[in-house]
């Protein structure tokens, strides 16, 4: 018995603590791509690059319209990189808005350390650069999967036009602890990502699309979110969707379109 409970103890431990350790290998999946890569869209578009004061580099892609009605900073999920990602830029293109998408530290051709704080700060750090080129009733942020609560936190620090979050999570706290309850998850998480929190500073009307047959991010956690901010926040189900396939639904679509063409 004794000895059972010791081995217990040791696997508790050594979870805890590999998991303190490797979690990047657990949240994030990215393409890693050389500096000679060539991206290839069908509309044009210009490569976008950063040195941060830490060293590391930021890598991103910027696509413009004749005569646009503003830019749309797109927050993407946690794999691959704006190589494939960059797809998604037709969608917001056709309805006449430029389209600005980067790659997190360690994906594509972005370069440094990746911690929170710096998902944060390098958001921070191109919403300031397109502030720079449009008023801020000019730029729509929308986050995805993993994104979603980073956008979520730099609509809290600015005033965008709206914020739209594509399969959120309540907190990333929240939803990891749905896997691995039974750890001291407050110690060694990395990634708190509070989007709950954030909301409450939010000025901005705040669009959410969420499939109800997600299982990652379940759709209940932006029920919830609705419930704390049923006043901000407007909130669509695609009946059937899971996480990844939203864009086979046609309401998604609709809902996103409508989202796009508010005043």
């Amino acid at each position: 018995m004794e000895a059972t409970l010791i081995s217990i103890a040791v696997f508790y431990i050594a979870f805890c603590v590999l998991f303190y350790f490797f979690q990047h290998f657990i949240f994030f999946r990215p393409e890693i791509l050389p500096p000679s890569f060539k991206y290839n869209y069908p509309f044009p578009f210009t490569e976008l690059e950063f040195n941060t004061e830490d060293g590391g580099k930021i890598s991103g892609i910027y696509f413009k319209v004749p005569s646009s009605r503003g830019v749309v900073f797109y927050l993407k999920g946690n794999s691959r990189s704006v190589k494939g990602w960059g797809k998604f830029a037709k969608d917001f293109l056709s309805n006449g808005y430029d389209f600005v998408m980067i790659d997190y530290r360690g994906f594509g051709k972005s370069k440094g350390k990746r911690s929170q704080t710096r998902l944060f700060n390098d958001s921070q750090f191109m919403y300031k650069w397109l502030r720079e080129r449009y008023s801020e009733e000019q730029i729509i942020l929308y986050g995805r999967s993993l994104g979603s609560g980073i956008a979520a936190r730099v609509a809290s620090w600015n005033n965008p036009k709206l914020l739209i979050l594509d399969s959120p999570y309540y907190s990333f706290y929240h939803n990891t602890k749905r896997f691995i309850f039974w750890t001291p998850l407050k110690w060694i998480l990395r990634y708190n990502i509070r989007t709950d929190q954030y909301l409450k500073t939010i000025t901005c009307p705040v669009y959410i699309i969420h499939g109800t047959k997600d299982h990652l991010f379940p759709y209940k956690q932006s029920e919830m979110l609705k419930a704390d901010f049923p006043d901000k926040i407007t909130l669509t189900p695609i009946e059937g969707a899971h996480h990844n396939n939203l864009p086979e639904y046609p309401q998604y679509y609709q809902t996103l379109y409508e989202c796009l063409n508010k005043t």
